[in-house]
């Protein structure tokens, strides 16, 4: 990442005397061994919710979100409100309000459960029922989300991770549905792929390096059908000409990887979609060094690959009716003594001649030839590559958008849908010609950055000129570029995502193939 790199449920409740609550969220967890938590209707007439209406005697629940917790043998039942006006909201507004509320819900059981935990308790999974009648898919994403932890310490717990990832390990809390549904069934998927990138963005760079992603990404797809993952080496890559990206692999000892995911769930004579993702295990910023203070998030550096590998394992998953192929060009952006150094031209796999001004601007180096490999090889009618390129994205959108630039504006349109469905929300930005003179006025045919103006459009152009097809009148290729720079991380709290690494951007991909293939 270039530059300033980033270092349930209750309708309008009144609570007084006079006015009970038409509709909320509860949440209930056994305090016994076999541990369980409920999110059930409340309901003033139901009499598995009497014994708390009292409790609500001259209390308001009017915000969104707003959770009670009540003891009562053998039980913790936890009250989460869907707001005010909650039926007047548009579909969705009523679905962000239930993620809110169920992930209220379920963080405040958790932080009631912390001081419960003892040491022949401290691995039990607890079962959790949860009431998604309101809305199955946007209660599952909610609950598996609010219910994610990362962490890898020892005590008072063991890691819920392997620090070898021989195995997954099992999640502390299992979601169940009162009533199943295939809704809840593809919203856990959907969340399950989001905390795969999650984790696979805050494991730190010496457990996630290239190798490691491959194989925990080889784990996470064993018995997946219709799947085949095919894991390159550098000499591949020498062979295929991509010397943007071998540029970036000269300043580390570790090992490059080109990872390949092939997805095959339509004819084989149906074209592909293709995703792309930015791989940089760790990015000191090579011989162009970042400042050290904060350094350590750069293990989130291939957050691009974790999101779209992820996005992939959910699309198999759920067995859409399409043909996906993703690659991820993965590696440390180091500064060895073999390192690229500002000033050194290299010739792209695509022949052009790229000028590498500043070393911290990789990604768009290894992503070059990535795209341009995926497009040539594959043919696909539409490419989308994903990643924390720049800080300029941050400064533009902060963490609630991430940052889309597209030759298509029917892509946007689709991305667009699709992000604000699962509120994993996007905002385009100008891909412009008026920006070439920053990128094309060096000793090269392109140069890797730009300067601070404009710093997310010209990558996003410098981009633009690997993707095979958009040169005619009529472009034969759909293409996009996502920069989740800014929406990697989550510095406050959110009702349902704790502070930390987000996975953003894999809710919606998965969307956006859902809704293209015309999967109910």
């Amino acid at each position: 990442m270039h530059s300033a790199s980033r270092a349930g449920m209750l309708r309008s409740a009144s609570y007084t005397l006079r006015h009970r609550c038409l509709h909320s969220t509860v949440l209930r967890r056994s305090i016994s061994t076999q541990a369980q938590v409920r999110i059930i209707p409340h309901n003033p007439s139901s009499a598995s919710t009497k014994e708390i209406d009292s409790a609500f005697l001259g209390d308001s629940l009017s915000k969104v979100g707003q959770a009670r917790i009540f003891w009562g043998a053998p039980t913790i039942t936890a009250v989460s409100s869907l707001g005010e006006k909650f039926d007047k909201k548009k579909e969705n507004e009523k679905r962000e309000v239930v993620r809110k509320a169920v992930g209220s819900a379920v963080k405040a059981v958790k932080g009631q459960l912390e001081g419960l935990n003892t040491k022949d308790k401290v691995n039990e999974t607890i079962q959790v029922e949860v009431d998604a009648k309101v809305d199955p898919h946007a209660a599952a994403v909610a609950a598996h989300l609010a219910g994610y932890n990362f962490t890898l310490k020892t005590a008072p717990a063991p890691s819920r991770f392997d620090p070898n990832l021989k195995q997954p390990q099992p999640e502390k809390y299992q979601f169940n549905p009162s009533e199943p549904s295939k809704e809840w069934d593809r919203g856990s998927i959907y969340a399950y792929s989001q905390n795969l990138a999650r984790t696979l963005m805050e494991l730190p760079a010496n457990i996630i390096t290239p190798t490691g992603f491959c194989e925990r990404v080889k784990k996470e797809f064993e018995g997946v059908e219709n799947v085949e993952i095919i894991v390159r080496d550098e000499k591949w890559a020498e062979e295929k000409g991509m010397n943007t990206f071998l540029s970036v692999t000269r300043g580390t000892n570790e090992p490059a990887k080109f990872l390949e995911i092939h997805y095959k769930g339509a004819p084989k004579d149906q074209q592909p979609i293709a995703f792309v993702g930015k791989g940089i295990t760790f990015d000191t910023g090579g011989i162009s060094l970042k400042p050290g203070d904060g350094m350590k998030l750069m293990r989130a550096d291939m957050g691009g690959a974790a999101a779209v590998v992820s996005a992939a394992l959910a699309i198999a998953k759920l067995k859409l009716p399409v043909n996906l192929v993703v690659v991820t060009p993965l590696t440390e952006n180091m500064p060895g003594p073999s390192a690229t150094k500002p000033g050194d031209i290299v010739y792209a796999m695509n022949g052009k001649t790229v000028e590498i001004d500043n070393t911290d601007a990789e990604g768009r180096l290894v992503l070059s030839d990535a795209i341009y490999y995926a497009g040539t090889e594959f043919k696909p009618h539409t490419l989308i590559d994903v990643a924390t390129l720049t800080g300029a994205v941050m400064v533009a959108l902060g963490e609630h958008f991430s940052g889309v630039f597209s030759s298509s504006d029917e892509l946007w349109q689709q991305l667009k849908e699709a992000g604000d469905y699962e509120y994993d929300r996007f905002w385009r930005l100008p891909l412009d010609e008026d920006y070439g003179p920053q990128i094309y006025s060096s000793n090269a045919d392109l140069c890797n950055i730009g300067g601070r103006p404009a710093g997310s459009c010209t990558a996003a152009l410098f981009l633009k000129h690997f993707v095979p097809g958009l040169d005619s009148d009529e472009p034969s290729i759909k293409w996009a570029h996502i920069d989740i720079a800014g929406s990697m991380q989550a510095d406050r709290p959110r009702m349902y995502l704790e502070k930390g690494l987000t996975g953003s951007s894999v809710r919606a991909l998965v969307e956006y193939v859902r809704r293209l293939s015309g999967s109910a």
